[in-house]
């Protein structure tokens, strides 16, 4: 990890999302690395919340902002000037996106498309990763792991979003970003499990809260099967694309 720990020291890192599970414990992780970290994102919206638990705006500067404020957060990014962008903001629960469809597509897809439009003529940028999610390809019910390369869909809205906001990365990516010199990928992960999840409607967390609380836990769909990782593992991943993109240019820009 020498190499990895001496490539962050100093680096000027947007980070959007901050406040969230994962985004939360990527902005410690930047932290250790040495790296000069400005946060967006809403305030948290649970108590508890590891955003607070683990003091995690000591050792940034964190910003509340609604990504879809294209102005003020344009006027955020401009001013901190980073190096790399890491996009993890988003509306990411399915639940939420049956019961409020336009906020979802405003968030994940406009919200997307105003981080990148912000980092048009930034000369300070070099690398973007957009973090979506493995939900966006075309469910056809098969027993192979989807690939970058297959369809891309979306039966919920939560999905659609996501694979809507897969395009807008790619043409932002291949209309603007590349020419300036801006190498951009998109990170799928998904079924993430670890501490400071306190998300509604999270089959882990669910089951460990009625266990603290003696109540019985309701298993919303029984037989399905999900292939578990913990929230390090798609962090690292997360981190090492970046770094492979900044040394490598656009060898690794695609999903």
């Amino acid at each position: 990890m020498t190499n990895t720990v001496n490539f962050w020291r100093g680096k000027r890192v947007l980070l959007t999302g901050h406040t969230g599970f994962k985004g939360g414990w990527l902005a410690l992780w930047l932290q250790r690395l040495g790296a000069k970290v400005d946060g967006i994102a809403l305030a948290p919206n649970t108590q508890p919340n590891l955003f607070e638990l683990a003091n995690i705006e000591n050792g940034m500067n964190s910003h509340f902002c609604d990504i879809r404020d294209a102005s003020t957060l344009a006027k955020i990014i401009i001013k901190a000037r980073p190096e790399i962008v890491f996009h993890l903001a988003a509306q990411p629960l399915v639940r939420a996106s049956y019961r409020d469809p336009l906020t979802t597509y405003q968030t994940n897809v406009l919200g997307s498309a105003n981080v990148l439009d912000a980092l048009r003529d930034l000369d300070s940028v070099k690398v973007a990763v957009m973090v979506t999610t493995d939900k966006v390809y075309q469910n056809n019910e098969w027993l192979y792991p989807y690939r970058e390369t297959d369809p891309l869909g979306g039966h919920d809205p939560y999905s659609a979003s996501k694979a809507a906001s897969e395009i807008v990365i790619a043409s932002y990516r291949d209309a603007y970003l590349k020419n300036q010199g801006v190498a951009v990928a998109t990170a799928r992960a998904g079924n993430v499990i670890g501490g400071g999840d306190y998300a509604a409607d999270r089959l882990i967390p669910d089951i460990v809260n009625a266990f603290c609380a003696g109540a019985p836990v309701r298993i919303r769909n029984p037989h399905a099967v999900r292939p578990w990782q913990h929230v390090m593992e798609p962090l690292c991943g997360y981190l090492m694309l970046a770094q492979a993109l900044f040394e490598r240019g656009t060898k690794f820009a695609e999903a």
